[in-house]
């Protein structure tokens, strides 16, 4: 498994409604420290928001590139960077469905319901430039296909019906009192008048 950075710097995650978040985002085509650089950001930043994958347009940079760090459907961890993503999914009568609930960090808070085929692959290369290929079940498939949306300027509100749309943003718009503008460079704010990690 591919080891992730450590040394990054926790950055404040781009909401949805952000133009960066809604648009197609440019391959990368420089693989030089400045690219490291984000990365390790990007990953300092996922952690700290408790996070399982963060696109770099989540971070207001207009890359085709992500990182995660996330289970499959056994509970085996996987972990990796991927610029410029293809993902690929069962289509026809072998594919199902997962009818899971859904969230984003770029959104935080609020869950829905969301379907997506249930075993994804992602090709692409890595922070190097190096060909790799992740694939999975279970929350991993989500993740995988939810990133490499990002990088598409696709959010899963797009996915989902007008209803649940509605009620996501409701939710959120509830709970958006408790999450700074920088967050996660400053943490949750408890009702209770406390500060306390994410959750």
């Amino acid at each position: 498994m591919p080891t992730l950075p450590t040394d990054g710097t926790v950055l404040p995650i781009t909401r949805w409604g952000e133009p960066v978040m809604h648009q197609l985002c440019r391959p990368v085509t420089e693989f030089d420290d400045q690219l490291k650089k984000l990365v390790a950001d990007m990953v300092a930043t996922m952690n700290a928001a408790e996070g399982v994958g963060l696109a770099a347009n989540q971070v207001g940079v207009d890359l085709q590139l992500f990182v995660f760090d996330c289970p499959d459907k056994d509970g085996v961890r996987h972990q990796g960077v991927v610029c410029n993503p293809t993902v690929e999914v069962v289509e026809g009568k072998d594919r199902k469905l997962d009818e899971g609930d859904e969230g984003c960090l770029s959104l935080p808070g609020a869950f829905t319901k969301c379907a997506r085929p249930d075993w994804a692959r992602v090709t692409g290369v890595d922070e190097n430039g190096e060909p790799v290929t992740f694939e999975g079940f279970g929350l991993l498939a989500r993740c995988l296909q939810h990133e490499t949306d990002h990088t598409q300027g696709t959010v899963f509100g797009d996915r989902i019906s007008r209803k649940y749309r509605k009620r996501l943003y409701a939710e959120a718009e509830e709970l958006s009192p408790h999450y700074p503008a920088d967050w996660p460079v400053s943490p949750i704010y408890d009702p209770d008048n406390e500060l306390t990690d994410a959750e």
